[in-house]
C-alpha cells in the first residue's frame, strides 16, 4: 500500500435538511476547512505522586470549521441551498439546535457523520474581494459513520 497526500478540495461537506430527515444538501463555496480537537482532563495527582503531575482525559470534543465564499444565483438571487440550511440551523435553540452534518473525501466509502450545533462566522469583504462565508460546527456526542451509496 502506497500512502498518498490528498487534495483538501476533494472533501465534500453536507448538512441534513432538518425539515426532511435523510435528505442531504452539499454546502457550496467551501475553500478551507479545519477539524479541531479538544479535551477535558482531571487532575489525579496525590501525595504519592511525589511531585509529578498526574491526570486523565475525561472528555473529548471536536469542531469542524468551514470557510469559503458566499454563493448566490445570479438570476434568482437565491443563496446556496447548503449555506442557507446551515444559516437556518444556526437560528435554532435547545434540542432544535442540533442537526447532522457529514463529510468525507470523494474516494472514501463512508461518511463521517456528526450531530452538531453551528455558529456562523463573520461575513464580509473589501472593495476587491468576494463575500466570505464561514461556519463552525461543534459535535454533540460521538461521531458515527454511514456507507456511501
Amino acid at each position: 500500500m502506497a500512502l498518498q497526500k490528498y487534495n483538501a478540495r476533494d472533501v465534500d461537506f453536507q448538512v441534513e435538511d432538518f425539515l426532511s430527515p435523510g435528505t442531504w444538501i452539499t454546502i457550496g463555496g467551501v475553500n478551507t476547512f479545519t477539524k479541531g480537537h479538544d479535551e477535558e482532563t482531571t487532575d489525579t495527582t496525590t501525595y504519592a505522586s511525589q511531585g509529578q503531575a498526574e491526570s486523565q482525559k475525561m472528555q473529548i470534543g471536536k469542531t469542524l470549521g468551514i470557510q469559503g465564499l458566499r454563493l448566490r444565483d445570479s438570476v434568482t438571487g437565491a443563496g446556496d441551498p447548503g449555506q442557507a440550511k446551515v444559516e437556518a440551523l444556526n437560528e435554532r435553540l435547545g434540542e432544535d439546535s442540533l442537526g447532522r452534518i457529514r463529510f468525507s473525501h470523494k474516494n472514501d466509502s463512508t461518511w463521517e457523520v456528526w450531530t452538531a450545533h453551528v455558529n456562523l462566522g463573520d461575513q464580509g469583504g473589501g472593495n476587491n474581494d468576494k463575500t466570505s462565508w464561514s461556519a463552525t460546527f461543534t459535535r454533540s456526542g460521538a461521531q458515527t459513520t454511514a456507507a456511501k451509496p
